[in-house]
């Protein structure tokens, strides 16, 4: 049997959401004989630190109380983050990399996956920033030492529409895509329609866990454009030369035409694109689009995303799955330790930092 002791760095909704998946599905992964998966250590900014070689209580992360040094009050718990220690720890496989992400900058999380590759660490994470900005090469900086660097959950949460792409659709040459790619636009869209305000759209979508408290991004596009340039990345190679580039989030409709458009037979949508030229060049784009009601991202409502690939074979393939929520979310991450598991490799690696792995 091989066990996958997880460094946790973050324990926000998706970190306490893993907690809960993996206490949930204890039976079912305690059935199978070749693996098993354990929390043992947890770094968090306002939780404190805790690490225990054995693993951590999944009971007690759960019930953790939200305040400021919890952590402290179980095995090796401190009042401070410590994320090197988390990170470097002997006893951790894989690092969760959960933490709160400059989307700008990518940081710290392109660090901590660095530092994790460094120390002989498979890495995984749902979280955007380093993706978008340094996925191709985390990757395959990973690769070459036989390590792995996974981040399914950073498109369409818990819906592998990544790992669909470039496993079920291999041999299909994908050349575009388009996609409703956040759960927030898409609820907020439907709202209006349905007769409320911008602002009261986006105060319910707050209510329901769909919205930051800052829902800039999620309305303004740069949330959706960081993950067509994931998938650009993904079926088109990080490498492509990028052309033209274009964002443009909700502030330029207006309320009366959202709620006019059905009248008409159509609907207005946030649609995330990318568009392979004759030439080989990506065309991304993120723009407000009127579909019209026989478009399978149509009737995508609530917090549903979908993506519809362009290919050479099939024609258009649209998969559609939840784009939100904790334990959706951490369910990618289990897909990323599970898939970890199928493509297990020796690490083949040498430290470069003193002291010991």
């Amino acid at each position: 049997m091989k066990t996958y002791n997880l460094a946790l760095v973050g324990f926000g909704n998706v970190g306490r959401g893993l907690a809960q998946l993996l206490f949930d599905k204890q039976q079912e992964l305690s059935a199978d004989p070749e693996i098993a998966i354990s929390i043992t250590a947890v770094s968090d900014i306002h939780l404190g630190f805790a690490s225990d070689p054995d693993g951590l209580n999944l009971s007690e992360l759960i019930r953790l109380r939200n305040e400021k040094g919890a952590l402290e009050n179980l095995p090796g718990g401190k009042k401070e983050a410590d994320n090197e220690a988390a990170i470097t720890a002997d006893h951790v496989d894989i690092v969760t990399e959960l933490t709160f992400t400059n989307p700008k900058t990518g940081e710290p999380a392109i660090s901590h996956c660095q530092l994790a590759k460094t120390h002989g660490k498979h890495a995984i994470t749902t979280n955007k920033g380093p993706v978008a900005l340094a996925g191709g090469r985390l990757r395959n900086e990973a690769k070459n030492i036989r390590l792995a660097f996974k981040y399914e959950g950073s498109v369409m949460s818990g819906t592998p529409v990544i790992r669909f792409a470039k496993d079920a659709l291999a041999g299909a040459m994908i050349s575009s895509f388009r996609g409703i790619l956040n759960g927030t636009a898409n609820y907020v869209l439907g709202a209006v329609e349905d007769g409320h305000s911008f602002e009261e759209a986006i105060k319910s979508a707050q209510e329901l866990g769909y919205a930051e408290a800052d829902p800039s991004a999620d309305i303004g596009g740069s949330d959706v454009f960081a993950k067509v340039r994931i998938l650009s990345g993904e079926l088109f190679g990080y490498g492509r030369k990028t052309v033209s580039e274009q964002v443009v989030g909700l502030g330029g409709l207006f309320e009366d035409d959202v709620r006019a458009a059905p009248q008409t037979g159509k609907r207005w949508k946030l649609i995330g694109k990318g568009k392979l030229d004759d030439a080989g060049h990506a065309h991304l784009s993120v723009k407000p689009v009127l579909l019209p009601m026989s478009d399978p991202l149509a009737g995508l409502s609530g917090a549903l995303n979908g993506v519809s690939f362009g290919t050479d074979v099939l024609g258009d393939v649209t998969v559609v799955g939840p784009g939100a929520g904790r334990i959706e979310t951490a369910y990618a991450l289990l897909s990323d330790i599970l898939d970890i598991h199928r493509n297990s490799l020796p690490p083949c690696f040498a430290p470069t930092l003193k002291g010991k792995r």
